[in-house]
């Protein structure tokens, strides 16, 4: 597979709304499987509106569109505080999402995205990227795998 090179430039207003209207469907559809949907879609607006209280403005938070070689849009990332460290003290930074679209899948772009984010968040001092992914999405974790992440922490479950 190609090697794949992304430029990450900052959402404008309307790809911010459709990546978290995206984010947050997903993350819906998800949570679903734990709880009622309505609940599910509920947590996860409360949680978009905690992490993200003004929006795209939000300090400390990196909301980007990851474009190729080409000016094609391949996909989005949110990176920001690690939500596990306190405030002001944070040498983490956390990868809240990460999006390829349908047309660049399976093509090197996902990858891409992670490498630069990597760099945005080492050019802010930081000197690790966390992020949680969900169990069953195997070519998520192969890619976090090849890109040398490892388990830090594990939640199960068991439905009685």
């Amino acid at each position: 597979m190609e090697t794949q090179q992304v430029t990450l430039r900052k959402m404008a207003p309307a790809e911010y709304h459709a990546a978290i209207e995206h984010r947050e469907a997903e993350a819906a559809r998800v949570l679903s499987t734990f709880m009622p949907e309505e609940l599910a879609r509920d947590r996860v607006r409360r949680g978009t509106a905690k992490f993200l209280p003004d929006g795209p403005d939000t300090a400390g938070h990196h909301l980007v569109m990851a474009e190729n070689g080409s000016g094609e849009v391949v996909g989005n990332a949110w990176i920001g505080p690690d939500p596990g460290q306190a405030s002001g003290t944070a040498d983490s930074a956390w990868l809240y999402d990460i999006n390829v679209f349908e047309p660049f899948r399976r093509r090197g772009y996902g990858s891409a995205i992670l490498a630069a984010a990597e760099k945005l968040a080492a050019r802010e001092g930081k000197t690790a990227l966390a992020l949680d992914v969900v169990g069953s999405n195997e070519a998520a974790i192969a890619m976090y795998r090849h890109g040398g992440y490892e388990v830090s922490s594990m939640s199960m479950r068991k439905d009685l």
